[in-house]
């Protein structure tokens, strides 16, 4: 395990970044723009460990800044609001988000984001802009499962930014091997905000929203194909939802004329 590795698993390193990058990244998300949270109720008496958050995903990291000012608030007591970010005086720490590899080698920022509590994965199916098949890396897998083992984790099953793009078996064989509470959550907005990194804006004064849904009751017996279904089907990401977007209706509306 690297020095960077080790770092960030002490607490106080990560609470540090998170109050600092806490900072900075808190106009963009409730001045600039307006982020608006509901679903709290469903997160404020979990576990301190084996909650795995699932989500969809639009930026590289102002997602998961936004939820890491959500946890924070949360634990300061506040319902489905932020605030004034005094809450970013004693963040939460028990928190791990999960992040392809590829990305979070890529520039200082992203470097200080693994400092923040980030668990980098190959991606299975890019490789420095290449496709590249590689089956589910052992090591992924184990370090997401000590981390649920005494921590949330934070999982984009899509494991990129791309809408309804197919989701990863791997976050099946997750939930499968740990049995955890798995907290479904839909974002949007993000994407019309800020550029794909999410570090620069796009488009300010636009509406930010987090959504968290009560946990999923999951066959953990179930094939890993079902279960993986019902994570996106939850998150809002499968072909059914895909139908339902606003684009499928303009193209009825254009067949119909």
């Amino acid at each position: 395990m690297g020095f960077i590795e080790r770092l960030k698993h002490y607490k106080l390193v990560r609470a540090i970044i998170y109050t600092v990058v806490g900072a900075i990244t808190f106009p963009g998300l409730a001045i600039v723009n307006k982020i608006r949270i509901s679903g709290t109720e469903h997160i404020k008496d979990l576990p301190k460990h084996n909650v795995l958050f699932v989500s969809n995903h639009q930026t590289y990291f102002a997602d998961v800044m936004a939820f890491i000012h959500i946890f924070c608030a949360v634990k300061w007591r506040k319902q489905n609001r932020l605030g004034i970010p005094y809450y970013l005086l004693s963040p939460i720490t028990n928190m791990y988000f999960v992040a392809a590899e590829e990305t979070m080698k890529g520039s200082l920022i992203s470097r200080l984001f693994i400092l923040a509590g980030a668990l980098t994965v190959k991606r299975t199916w890019r490789a420095e802009g290449k496709e590249v098949r590689r089956g589910l890396d052992p090591s992924d897998t184990r370090k997401i499962n000590q981390a649920l083992d005494s921590s949330w984790v934070i999982t984009f099953p899509q494991g990129t930014t791309k809408p309804f793009a197919p989701g990863r078996k791997g976050t099946a064989y997750i939930i499968k091997n740990n049995r955890p509470i798995v907290v479904p959550v839909v974002i949007n907005g993000f994407w019309r905000a800020f550029t794909k990194k999410g570090l620069t804006f796009k488009k300010k004064g636009s509406t930010l929203t987090v959504r968290f849904k009560a946990p999923l009751e999951i066959d953990y017996d179930a094939p890993t194909e079902v279960i993986l279904s019902q994570v996106m089907d939850a998150i809002e990401q499968s072909r059914e939802f895909m139908m339902k977007g606003a684009h499928h209706h303009l193209k009825e509306l254009v067949a119909e004329v």
